[in-house]
């Protein structure tokens, strides 16, 4: 029987950076997936794939340049899914090459095959081969979600379908629909709405509640509802359906709790996902997941059982890449006893709708039920001379920061480019920075960046002279001027501006030490 010191299970972006961390911590990692190619969901059905897929929409359909040559432009005027997928399978190609060639450089053990618990320590590894059993020290889940699947929806892999069906290798849309229903207003059900609207689908789109993000500014969430109607997306908020049919001529009838139909040529079903945890066998270690699924994990990311943890969209929210890549590095770290610190109070969040959202920090709402005393400062992409280049005036950076003292709280985007732009704002709010910094300091011009001194502008004028005057409200450089003469007054700082000698700090390693 093989024996290592860490097994992780799944290779997306939660299994690599877990198996990558432990073999940088000298364990021997196995990793186990049951696909041909790396990076699991992520890679081959998600993220990856969804966002290629925007791109291509947005470069073929035009609509970049749509503000300057007309809404009638578009790079090529009959876009088929065959042209949309040839970037698709280039990127995703790309992507497992490198994931699979990242591991082995590393000296992470690949094994392909469907992974199951046999007791707490032994994992069985079934693939075309034969079956083999492992004896792990350490065991970390990584193998991500699932599309949910109601009952009442007849799936067929034609004109009824999941967002996972539409990268398999049997799926084939012979050509674009016209019209298509998306049950489900969350983030990927957004998203693809947003994508179909752009070339030229008639797209309705279905969600039980009666707001798209409830976690997203409220001023931004109604900017997107309206560019959404204005590209002609039908919502049918706070509405849900009873049954899905196909007519005689092939059409997707669906119907509504109020006997209303709804027919179209396709329909997407993204209401949800669930834990991609059935095949593990879980009973069999005693580890616990909820009804969806979902293995229930502590802060350190570890289950009801001491030495297997969880990492990824399988425990859940916030169920992105970016954390799920943090959460399998700290998974392995706190397998093995070494500290490791993940700020999740800056998480950042983005929606690859059309046009694009992207915040991190606390909202409006959030600081008002709180009780906390804020200002926000806006700058609109019109204002912004790269915005005007990119064909985008529709796009706006909010700023929220404490009234009192210019502390920065929150940064909202919307527009192209806002996932970039917005670890501008994230760097500083790590740094309990504020506002007052992106006053003082000059950007690139023609630069979208600019648009943080313009809201910044904006808002010390909703502050007021009065306020900015106070000693409370922090101005970064004038308080390092006070810091640095205060320096020269205690001997850290001699007078011709050089550091003064001091013994260097004895820094730990944090592998010493560290359990086995």
């Amino acid at each position: 029987m093989q024996k290592v010191d860490l097994l992780v299970i799944g290779s997306g972006p939660a299994g690599q950076r877990a198996a990558i961390q432990g073999t940088k911590l000298g364990k021997r990692v196995l990793l186990v997936e049951k696909r041909r190619s790396m990076g699991g969901v992520c890679t081959n059905t998600g993220t990856i794939p969804s966002k290629t897929l925007r791109e291509a929409v947005m470069y073929l359909s035009g609509m970049r340049q749509r503000q300057i040559y007309g809404q009638s432009y578009s790079v090529k005027s009959d876009v088929t899914f065959r042209d949309l997928n040839v970037r698709v399978q280039h990127v995703v190609g790309h992507e497992i090459d490198v994931a699979r060639s990242r591991l082995v450089r590393t000296g992470v053990e690949i094994a392909e095959g469907t992974a199951s618990f046999v007791s707490p320590h032994e994992i069985q590894i079934e693939n075309d081969e034969g079956k083999r059993i492992v004896h792990a020290k350490k065991i970390i889940i990584a193998t991500g979600t699932k599309p949910y699947r109601a009952d009442r929806v007849p799936f067929n892999m034609k004109s009824i379908i999941d967002t996972d069906t539409m990268f398999d290798p049997d799926f084939e849309m012979v050509q674009i629909p016209r019209s298509l229903l998306v049950i489900g207003g969350g983030v990927i059900g957004t998203e693809y709405a947003c994508m179909f609207a752009a070339m030229g689908v008639d797209v309705r789109l279905l969600d039980r509640r009666t707001e798209l993000f409830r976690f997203v500014d409220n001023e931004i969430c109604e900017a997107l509802n309206y560019h959404m109607r204005n590209q002609r997306i039908t919502l049918y908020l706070g509405k849900d359906f009873t049954s899905v049919e196909i007519d005689d001529h092939g059409k997707v009838v669906t119907t509504l709790e109020n006997q209303r139909q709804i027919k179209t040529d396709m329909l997407l079903f993204a209401s949800g996902r669930t834990g991609a945890s059935g095949e593990l066998n879980l009973e069999a270690a005693g580890v616990e997941a909820d009804q969806r699924g979902l293995i229930k994990v502590n802060k350190s990311l570890q289950t009801n059982v001491p030495h297997i943890f969880a990492a990824g969209d399988i425990i859940g929210f916030p169920a992105l890449a970016s954390t799920s890549m943090e959460q399998g590095r700290m998974a392995a770290c706190n397998a093995f006893g070494i500290p490791f610190f993940c700020d999740t109070e800056l998480l950042p969040y983005g929606i690859y709708t059309i046009p694009e959202i992207s915040m991190v920090g606390r909202t409006e709402q959030e600081l008002s039920e709180e009780g906390i005393p804020y200002e926000i400062g806006i700058a609109r992409y019109r204002e912004v001379s790269k915005g005007t280049i990119l064909g985008d005036d529709s796009g706006m950076l909010k700023l929220v920061f404490h009234q009192k003292t210019g502390r920065l709280l929150g940064v909202h985007i919307m527009g192209e480019g806002a996932s970039e732009l917005l670890h501008i704002g994230q760097a500083v709010m790590s740094f309990e920075g504020s506002i007052s910094y992106f006053v003082d300091t000059v950007f690139n011009y023609p630069t979208l960046a600019e648009a943080y001194k313009i809201a910044a502008l904006n808002g010390l004028k909703r502050v007021g002279a009065h306020n900015r005057m106070s000693q409370e409200f922090i101005a970064p450089k004038a308080d390092r001027e006070v810091a640095r003469n205060e320096a020269i007054k205690d001997g850290a700082i001699v007078e011709d501006g050089a550091p003064a000698a001091a013994a260097a700090p004895e820094i730990p390693n944090p592998a010493e030490g560290a359990e086995d």
